[in-house]
């Protein structure tokens, strides 16, 4: 959920809480200078105070009085458009924040959302340059991201914890800026000797999270020769922090992903040695299973995971003891089997389906019994089947009698609407090349 801390909201309440006192102020002077040029119009005569006051001084009073009510109006009209002003302000750079915000979150890929943080950092500063820093298994801060003037010489490049402004943010885990680089002690000018960039004035603030510091946004020069303010600091501390939530959401993503690959490569691996005779099958399945999705127009997230049940489709028979897979009985049950090993696992629960039902055939028999055909068949299944039907058909170690390209893709046509969809076999047939089996 988005927040913005105390510290940033309070100053613009305040600010906005003057404006409208004074406002109020100006307004409540043009109502009783009013309603006085009203009293000494009306009765000028009557009152005790302005009995002995002449005729000509009482125009006087009430053309100043007038004069004053004008400038009372125009002062609220200005006093006005300036709150106004401010609330606008505030509420594009609160809708602003919120954007960014929806954008970091929503990157899956760290490198582009790194790219992203340091690119919104120097747009919200107007900073000539800046950097991304993050911490190593060494516990060395990297640059990650820089962006200026002969930036690429710093890319991998080390700086220690406590060496210089960003070194000391990063171990003191606060932000700092510095209006004068020549005048801090803390600035090491090693990097601007290495680059030939002279940094002025910077801002760093760290990236922190509940387990600790991440790493370091450092922003140099901030443009037309202006001084980092408090503002600036206090937003991009806010930007670290989203930042932040974000790298560690991506992090877990990526760790995740080589964990599936090395897991799926695994069993493939296992798969293959067990049924040496099949070698390479499940990444033909695949392959082929892939020709169709494209052919179908099927969105990239579905491919990714119909790529994947092909490479899993026959993971079941790890579980069945290959010396009676021969019999009919026995071999049925892989799919089955197969869904009961991946099922539990988090990121193969979703082609879990697709595995079980890859045996379904179209007219409703096959197996398991699942009392479903046609389309309430699972997409993936259905092309699975295909994909799986055709290896089967051209492999050297089929065991059948392996058919040629053209045989086995007649056959595919022969047993269209009955074991296999014909939509799907039409979009095989139409798309497969010998060019593909190789």
């Amino acid at each position: 959920m988005f927040e913005i801390g105390e510290e940033q909201v309070t100053p613009v309440i305040r600010k906005i809480t003057r404006r409208v006192f004074t406002l109020n102020v100006v307004v409540s002077s043009i109502v009783l200078s009013l309603f006085g040029m009203l009293l000494l119009h009306s009765f000028p005569l009557q009152l005790p105070f302005f009995m002995d006051i002449p005729d000509l001084s009482v125009s006087v009073i009430l053309a100043v009085m007038f004069l004053l009510s004008l400038t009372g109006l125009y002062l609220s009209m200005k006093l006005s458009r300036e709150a106004v002003r401010i609330i606008r302000y505030y509420s594009n750079r609160l809708e602003r924040m919120l954007n960014i915000t929806k954008d970091l979150r929503d990157e899956v890929y760290g490198d582009i959302l790194l790219e992203k943080i340091m690119d919104y950092a120097l747009d919200i500063t107007q900073s000539e340059a800046g950097s991304l820093l993050l911490f190593d298994d060494k516990k060395n801060l990297v640059f990650r991201i820089v962006r200026g003037k002969k930036a690429s010489q710093l890319i991998g490049k080390v700086i220690e914890p406590g060496k210089g402004i960003i070194g000391w943010v990063a171990l003191e885990c606060k932000p700092l800026h510095v209006e004068n680089t020549k005048t801090s002690e803390r600035f090491n000018p090693e990097f601007d000797a290495l680059t030939g960039y002279e940094t002025k004035s910077i801002l760093c603030v760290p990236l922190t999270a509940s387990s600790g510091v991440l790493g370091v946004i450092a922003l140099l020069n901030k443009q037309g020769g202006y001084a980092y303010r408090q503002r600036d600091q206090e937003i991009i501390s806010y930007l670290a922090e989203q930042a932040a939530i974000s790298i560690l959401k991506t992090q877990f993503l990526e760790d995740q992903k080589n964990y599936e690959i090395h897991l799926t490569d695994i069993l493939l691996e296992t798969i293959d040695f067990q049924q040496p005779e099949k070698r390479g099958h499940a990444r033909r399945v695949a392959r082929y299973g892939n020709v169709i999705a494209k052919a179908i127009g099927m969105p990239e997230d579905k491919k990714k995971r119909l790529y994947l049940a092909g490479l899993l489709h026959d993971v079941g028979f790890l579980r069945i003891n290959l010396d009676e897979a021969y019999k009919k009985e026995v071999h049925m049950q892989h799919a089955g089997v197969g869904y009961e090993m991946i099922k539990p696992i988090t990121f193969y629960a979703d082609i879990a389906p697709f595995i079980l039902h890859h045996h379904q055939r179209f007219d409703g028999y096959g197996y398991p019994p699942a009392n479903l055909k046609g389309e309430e068949i699972p997409l993936e299944a259905r092309i699975i089947a295909i994909a799986e039907a055709f290896d089967v058909m051209i492999s050297p170690q089929s065991y059948k009698v392996p058919r040629s390209f053209e045989d086995a893709l007649h056959e595919l046509r022969q047993k269209a609407g009955s074991q296999f969809d014909p939509h799907l076999v039409e979009a095989f047939v139409g798309n497969i090349t010998l060019g593909h089996t190789k």
